[in-house]
C-alpha cells in the first residue's frame, strides 16, 4: 500500500472520574487538522470514556474507514512523560468504574486469551521521532487496567484480523499543568498542549511512514 493510500484512524477520550477534562479531546482534532496540511488521509475519532462505547463505536469506525493505521491517545494522571505503549494486556479493573459508572463483569479482556498482545509498531522509531521535539517520552509496557488498554487490546484483536489495520498503537499523555504551585512545579515538569502536540504528531507523522 502506498504512502498516499493510507487512511489513520486517530483516537482520544473524553473526560472521566477523576479527570473533568481529558487533553486528548483537542489534542486529536488538532492532530488530524495538521496530518491533512502534510497530506495524509486521516480520521479523528473521541470516544466517550465507556467501555460500551469503545466496544460499539470503533468495530464501527474500522468497517467504515478501513484504516491502515490506528493511532490512540489517552490520559494517565500519574505518567510524567509521553508514553509510547508497547502492548496492551489482557486485564481490565473490576472496581473503578467508566465514565458511565459501568464495571466490567471480569478482570480478563478476553477469557482464555494471552496475558498481552504486543502492538503493531516500530517503536524504537516511533520514540526517536518523538524525542526529536525534545518532549519528554518514553516507552512502556504497562497500559493500565482502564479504558486506554482496552480500547489498545481491542484494536489490535482487530488488527490481528487478515483484512484488519497494519499498524496500531496508543500512547499514554501527562496531565497538562500539573500544578499551580511554585514548589510542585519546581519537582515536576508540566506540560504544556502544545508539548503533548508536537510529541504526538511527530509519532503520527512517523507511523505514516512505515
Amino acid at each position: 500500500m502506498s504512502k498516499t493510500s493510507r487512511k489513520i484512524l486517530v483516537t482520544g477520550f473524553g473526560r472521566f472520574p477523576g479527570a473533568p477534562s481529558n487533553p486528548t479531546t483537542p489534542l486529536v482534532a488538532r492532530l488530524v487538522r495538521a496530518a491533512r496540511r502534510h497530506g495524509l488521509d486521516c480520521v479523528a475519532h473521541v470516544f466517550a470514556t465507556r467501555y460500551a462505547m469503545v466496544d460499539r463505536e470503533l468495530p464501527a469506525l474500522i468497517a467504515e474507514h478501513r484504516p491502515d493505521v490506528i493511532v490512540m491517545f489517552g490520559l494517565s494522571g500519574r505518567r510524567r512523560h509521553v508514553s509510547i505503549e508497547t502492548a496492551a494486556r489482557n486485564r481490565v479493573s473490576t472496581w473503578f468504574p467508566d465514565a458511565g459508572g459501568a464495571v466490567p463483569p471480569r478482570t480478563a479482556i478476553a477469557a482464555g486469551a494471552a496475558a498481552s498482545l504486543r502492538g503493531r509498531a516500530a517503536f524504537s522509531h516511533l520514540l526517536a521521532a518523538a524525542r526529536t521535539t525534545r518532549v519528554r517520552t518514553r516507552l512502556s509496557r504497562d497500559a493500565g487496567k482502564y479504558l486506554c488498554n482496552y480500547v489498545y487490546w481491542r484494536a489490535l484483536e482487530a488488527a490481528a484480523q487478515p483484512d484488519g489495520p497494519r499498524h496500531a498503537v496508543f500512547i499514554h499523555v501527562p496531565p497538562v499543568g500539573i500544578s499551580s504551585r511554585p514548589r510542585a512545579r519546581a519537582k515536576r515538569h508540566s506540560f504544556t498542549p502544545d508539548e503533548l502536540f508536537r510529541a504526538g504528531k511527530a509519532i503520527l507523522l512517523a507511523i505514516s511512514r512505515r
